[in-house]
């Protein structure tokens, strides 16, 4: 995490200044597999701290009767980030209810994040291989109007891509890289995070 005193915004950003003593708002990065919890835990926390949750999971079938329709996913992720910064401005915390499993993904959003004078954190929830395909098929037995179905090669694959957050993401820290501009990585990655309302 980049460290500066309070209102001071990070170099290019448009933090506001916050008066001594008042807590910056929070964006909240929840880390985890498919069925290890995220969504649960997300709404805990979103009535704890306050925060507004965003979950690109409740937007997709609603919007496109599909959970990845032609790769439109980040696309959507996109636009939940740019809402997500919006609300941080304003001075409010946000919950990325995402899965973020790639760490570079967690970097870039305590840049951008740090860039409107917020602080972000992992809540990372680990889940072993068979809880999560126990899990995953119970979901999907319950209510297979929402829940698709997942293979284990999938639920496999999935866990091969996972960079797991260790206790340094959970305080803040997200290692000297965060002071990197991540802006042109956040566009290919996320295309529309950056675009006009």
């Amino acid at each position: 995490m980049i460290a500066h005193s309070e209102g001071t915004p990070c170099p290019g950003g448009s933090a506001a200044r916050r008066p001594a003593g008042i807590r910056p708002p929070e964006l909240v990065l929840m880390v985890g597999l498919a069925g290890a919890g995220k969504s649960t835990r997300a709404a805990e926390l979103a009535a704890a701290l306050p925060a507004v949750r965003l979950s690109p999971d409740e937007w997709m079938r609603p919007l496109f009767c599909d959970p990845d329709p032609d790769g439109q996913r980040p696309v959507l992720e996109g636009r939940l980030i740019a809402t997500a910064v919006e609300i941080l401005r304003a001075g409010a915390s946000v919950i990325l209810d995402f899965g973020l499993w790639r760490r570079q993904e967690r970097i870039a959003l305590s840049w951008l994040a740090a860039r409107v004078g917020a602080v972000a954190r992992t809540e990372y929830l680990p889940i072993g291989r068979e809880a999560q395909a126990e899990r995953i098929a119970e979901r999907h037995r319950r209510s297979p109007e929402r829940e698709w179905p997942v293979t284990q090669a999938e639920l496999d694959e999935w866990r091969e891509m996972l960079d797991e957050p260790g206790p340094a993401e959970a305080a803040g820290d997200f290692g000297a890289r965060a002071a990197e501009d991540w802006s042109e990585w956040i566009a290919e990655k996320w295309p529309t995070a950056f675009a006009e309302t």
